[in-house]
């Protein structure tokens, strides 16, 4: 009985002891460290490459994924001006719903880096030509307008893009290749 009470224990401790460090290993230069599943730091020797973005507007949230396991979340987003709903017309200010790609980087955008999201797509044209409109286009995830030197803008301030920090839009552009895609959520 006494052996079944010490083991129940030694359970009971080893699952209160948190997460298991995560042993990462870089063969091709010798370096194996360990760091905790929460760090949001880079490992040493590997890079990350995404190859799925999620956004989530409802929670303002944009999660990068490689190989089906989240590396980065990026919190606090700010979209246009109208964040409800799925774009429809140039010009709505609302922020596209659906599966898309990112087609193109910009370092020398308005805005502190972006790299575009492929709307329209061909439904999204043929919607806004039903209504004799243009669909709109040039969305982008960028950074803060270039020149603004303080802390990134409150509420929903673009025109229908997607907007984080300098900071988080830097490292995104290095996690983020060319043809990524990119599901947006309501």
């Amino acid at each position: 009985m006494r052996c079944l009470i010490s083991a129940v224990l030694l359970v009971i401790l080893a699952a209160c002891s948190g997460p298991p460090e995560e042993v990462v290993r870089a063969p091709s230069e010798g370096i194996t460290t360990t760091r905790s599943p929460a760090s949001r730091e880079l490992p040493p020797g590997r890079a990350l490459v995404a190859d799925y973005l999620l956004v989530d507007k409802s929670e303002r949230l944009l999660v990068a994924y490689s190989r089906g396991e989240p590396i980065r979340a990026y919190r606090g987003l700010a979209f246009g001006d109208a964040p409800m709903g799925h774009k429809r017309f140039e010009g709505d200010e609302r922020t596209p719903e659906g599966i898309y790609s990112i087609d193109l980087r910009n370092p020398n955008s308005r805005y502190h880096l972006s790299l575009r999201i492929s709307y329209p797509n061909a439904d999204d044209r043929a919607f806004a030509a039903r209504y004799g409109r243009s669909a709109g286009g040039d969305i982008f995830i960028h950074g803060q307008p270039n020149g603004y030197p303080g802390p990134p803008l409150p509420g929903n301030w673009t025109d229908g893009c997607i907007a984080l920090s300098n900071a988080e839009i830097e490292e995104l552009w290095r996690l983020v290749p060319d043809g990524t895609p990119i599901e947006i959520r309501p």
